[in-house]
């Protein structure tokens, strides 16, 4: 029998941010580094920089799904900082991680969409990345799985890391989907769903394997690996025991409002308005519903096992103690919230993710509810390990909330989903402010699920002026590639993948 848990954490959402090439490397490029620096007589700790894709709040510590078995996430959490009110700059794959590894937002690198790369854009082309920050600094650097997104990284003049290993992907699939067409283009990686499955057939398998032979291996430099586990993206795909943990007869479905986008304004569409991810229309009526939320569950459990054999061989490479860890997400994943499945909204399900730092100097079993932002990330590396602050940086260092949690933090978490589309989160606030100037406005400590636009009414007017103040003033324009997740503006009518949204069209799949 299907429930429905309400008023929980926030859930997010998940979706297609890649081609569909059976095995994909996710890596980085760099452009020509200085000679190292020596390294100075105390050791610098170790940084493991751990990218997950896809994965919402449904983590057990952070409470976003009751059934979730995630006790890797856990365990790590528990010996760290848990970030209860993280926030993606962007809930798409390409722009996410690009303000994450260069540390600064997308409205600043115009990059919004799943192209291009940072190294074809001729103005972004030497930006430092977090990485190449560390190598700079005299870290070993290694890379396995989805770092940065897409092919790059892979090409003979990449020198991004010091040493590459298996890339992100799908290793293995069943001969034809398991679930029969899908709109929006019948995309191959829109898939879910059991078959016999070994977990070495798992790509993410073969990351944690070079990850772990990396750590058992005891670099004598400090290192910097980096190591990017694919699920929870689609295909979901995983062995079948891990299904068997998340029996459909007693699976509990997320919170759900028929009518839910009634009091959202038409352009809250327009950032999804025709992707390869179905609407949640067609997850009901076709009976996806539960098998999509039960493998998406199923898909975030094998990932999270694989996380456990990396933090088990730190462990025992006695290394632990001199290693920072940070795990994060790059964006969250809708399933069925607000009438859609995947990402590209400036909603909650799409923006809060897992961030956790642990390890040397962090203190253990902390949570802290002060919003903050994946742009944090670099600077707050930089400052665990000593380095001087750079001051091109756009996000904030974290230290002063990993020595006090309950240190006030004046600024708000700001996503940004395509030209001049907005979202600044406060403790208790959501903000959203599209490129047409029309808004939404939600009191989350009230309203969880975000089912209460309180846009428009008089006496929110003021609430809305205070966060409105924190949009970004500067907005590139968009460095397109192809125009693959692009929204433009072009003399006020709305274009989506390079066609004009007509006033009266209909939204695709309602």
């Amino acid at each position: 029998m299907r429930t429905i848990f309400s008023d929980m954490a926030l859930v997010h959402r998940k979706a297609i941010c890649v081609a569909f090439p059976l095995v994909f490397l996710f890596l980085s490029v760099s452009c020509h580094e200085p000679p190292k620096k020596a390294l100075t007589a105390v050791k610098p700790p170790n940084v493991l920089f751990i990218a997950i894709d896809d994965l919402n709040d449904w983590v057990g510590c952070l409470e976003g799904h009751p059934q979730v078995e995630t006790p890797n996430m856990d365990r790590l959490a528990a010996r760290g900082t848990l970030f209860t009110n993280a926030h993606a700059q962007s809930p798409i794959c390409n722009p996410s991680r690009t303000s994450v590894l260069t540390g600064k937002r997308p409205s600043t690198t115009g990059i919004y969409g799943l192209s291009p790369w940072i190294r074809d854009v001729p103005e972004l082309r030497n930006l430092v990345t977090l990485p190449q920050y560390f190598a700079r600094n005299g870290y070993t650097t290694y890379a396995t799985g989805k770092v940065y997104h897409g092919n790059n990284g892979l090409r003979a003049t990449d020198s991004e890391f010091d040493s590459l290993g298996p890339g992100a992907g799908v290793k293995k699939g069943p001969p034809h989907k398991l679930v029969g067409e899908t709109p929006g283009g019948n995309n191959p990686w829109v898939d879910w769903g059991r078959f016999p499955l070994a977990e070495d057939d798992l790509q993410d398998h073969d990351v944690a394997s070079y990850a772990v032979d990396v750590l058992r291996s005891k670099p004598q430099n400090p290192y910097w690996l980096s190591v990017g586990f694919f699920l929870p993206h689609v295909p979901l795909y995983a062995p079948e025991a891990f299904f068997d943990r998340y029996p459909l007869d007693s699976l509990l479905m997320p919170p759900y409002l028929e009518n839910d986008r009634e009091d959202t304004p038409r352009s809250s569409w327009y950032n999804h308005w025709e992707v390869p991810e179905p609407r949640w229309k067609w997850f009901r009526e076709h009976r996806q519903d539960t098998l999509f939320v039960q493998a998406y569950l199923a898909s975030i459990s094998f990932m999270d096992q694989q996380l456990g054999r990396v933090l088990d061989a730190l462990e025992e490479s006695g290394q632990e103690e001199n290693t920072i860890v940070v795990l994060w997400s790059d964006h969250g994943f809708h399933l069925g919230e607000k009438a859609i499945s995947g990402k590209n909204t400036l909603w909650e399900r799409a923006t809060r993710v897992p961030l956790i730092f642990a390890g040397k100097g962090i203190g253990k079993g902390q949570k802290v509810a002060a919003p903050v932002e994946l742009l944090d990330i670099y600077p707050t590396l930089n400052a665990l390990c000593g380095f001087p602050e750079l001051p091109q940086l756009e996000g904030h260092s974290l230290v002063p909330l990993l020595k006090d949690p309950s240190a006030k933090r004046p600024w708000p978490a700001i996503t940004t989903n395509n030209y001049k589309n907005h979202a600044v989160r406060t403790e208790d606030w959501r903000f959203i402010q599209y490129a047409n100037g029309d808004e939404e406005l939600y009191h989350l400590a009230e309203d969880p699920n975000e089912w209460h636009n309180l846009s428009g009414r008089p006496d929110m007017a003021h609430w809305a002026d205070s966060l409105r103040q924190w949009l970004p003033e500067h907005n590139a324009l968009p460095q397109v590639g192809n125009y693959l997740r692009i929204l433009e503006l072009r003399d006020g009518v709305p274009v989506w993948q390079n066609k004009p949204i007509a006033p009266n069209a209909p939204i695709p799949g309602l």
